[in-house]
């Protein structure tokens, strides 16, 4: 199974992104995606910059996608995914219809994101005729249904290599509302780019001061971090063939390590008598709410 690095959510500093992703060189990953995904006005890092990072990536022998925005709301918006996906040099992740009309129209080979809700036969197949070379699963699908799915696909003897979203905030949804700038009471075409305060998210508590969502400008991610390490073997079994994980701001290369030793089979059982890190979910695996944190040794449902 190879792992792989996602797009970066939140809104970094240019000197962050370089630092980030020269430590990213190092680690134990197959493949990285790189590029803006949430707002257009996050404006530090241009495409040559992405451009450049990904040189230097693939040369430590990393396959680089490029990711494209997951809400187009211009037409400066539609002239940033036509470069992007005119790029020339690597693989262009869609994130939405936009893009997928672009490389499909051009027939350019492409990974479909989690945001286009792939999660029946007669779509994977359609696409894998239009260029579709891998598919992230929706962060919502339940293991059960990824289950009979990837068994269809290989009844029908489809090449459609699945991904599954395997750490970090859950994206759930974008909206033409800018709710990190409506916090700073800003209107979203004048909000001094705030969201840069938080490089993982604004924590958005219920009256019980539970973390229920993440805030990131138009974004909305879940409180909760998705860690399903402990199901990477389980992931092999059904036949995934690559674990996503979502760039956080601290300590990433230990998470990237804990995975890499999941896939060896090295690492430790989770203890039992260890309460559940209030910190992590992995119900959507489990067919619950998504925000439930469940054990591996609770079983499936069903």
């Amino acid at each position: 199974m190879q792992l792989s690095l996602g797009p970066v959510q939140f809104y970094w500093a240019r000197e962050r992104y370089a630092v980030f992703y020269r430590e990213a060189a190092d680690w134990p990953l197959d493949i990285v995606y790189l590029g803006e995904t949430v707002c257009s006005r996050r404006r530090d890092m241009k495409l040559d910059d992405w451009l450049g990072i990904g040189r230097e990536l693939q040369e430590a022998g990393k396959q680089v996608v490029l990711s494209s925005q997951t809400l187009i709301e211009s037409e400066a918006d539609l002239r940033g995914l036509r470069k992007l996906c005119a790029n020339g040099e690597f693989t262009i992740e869609a994130n939405d219809h936009s893009a997928l009309q672009r490389v499909t129209e051009a027939g350019l080979p492409f990974v479909a994101g989690p945001a286009l809700n792939l999660y029946n036969l007669a779509s994977l197949d359609t696409l894998t005729r239009r260029g579709l070379t891998r598919w992230c699963m929706p962060v919502e699908l339940a293991r059960d249904a990824l289950a009979t799915l990837l068994d269809e696909l290989q009844a029908r003897s489809l090449d459609a290599p699945c991904e599954v979203f395997a750490y970090g905030h859950l994206p759930l949804a974008w909206s033409a509302r800018c709710f990190t700038a409506r916090h700073h009471d800003l209107p979203k075409d004048r909000c001094q780019f705030v969201c840069q305060q938080y490089p993982e998210g604004l924590p958005l508590r219920s009256q019980e001061s539970r973390e229920v969502f993440t805030l990131n400008g138009i974004q909305t991610l879940s409180g909760a971090c998705y860690d399903l390490r402990h199901e990477i073997d389980d992931m092999r079994r059904l036949g995934v063939a690559v674990a996503r994980l979502s760039p956080r701001a601290e300590d990433m290369a230990e998470v990237v390590n804990a995975f890499d030793k999941a896939r060896r089979g090295e690492l430790p059982a989770r203890d039992p008598l260890v309460l559940v890190d209030a910190e992590t979910c992995a119900g959507y695996w489990y067919g619950r709410p998504g925000m439930d944190a469940v054990q591996a040794e609770a079983g499936r449902l069903g």
